[in-house]
């Protein structure tokens, strides 16, 4: 079982950009599907995007082309780039992790969360 410790996010302007960390404590880094989850006040978790443990990415539809998700399986870190930031952003972006051999934008498939890290865009 892994441990997940969120960082980097801040308040920015709109149009800038941010780099969120994810850092996992544990064995077998590289063996886990790696997913970042967002939630807006009022709002339900939303998927974000996932990468496998050797580097296939999903994104949701709304996020292609602005987010990257990363790993760095020798730093048992991911990150996800964040361009062009606007004010629909903000939110808590979470980080989520299972031993999967497949890659999900489902939230119950992860059993494993970090607290979160607020990013707020002001506009």
């Amino acid at each position: 079982q892994v441990e997940l410790v969120e960082s980097g996010g801040g308040l920015v302007q709109a149009g800038e950009s941010l780099r969120l960390s994810c850092a996992a404590s544990g064995r077998a880094f590289s063996t886990y599907a790696m997913a970042w989850f967002r939630q807006a006040p009022g709002t339900e978790r939303e998927f974000v995007a996932a990468i496998s443990g050797n580097g296939i990415t999903k994104y949701a539809d709304s996020m292609k082309g602005r987010f990257t998700i990363s790993r760095d399986n020798a730093e048992n870190t991911v990150y996800l780039q964040m361009n062009n930031l606007n004010s629909e952003d903000t939110a808590v972006y979470y980080c989520a992790s299972r031993r999967l051999p497949f890659l999900t934008a489902t939230i119950s498939w992860y059993d494993t969360w970090g607290r979160g890290t607020q990013v707020t865009v002001s506009s």
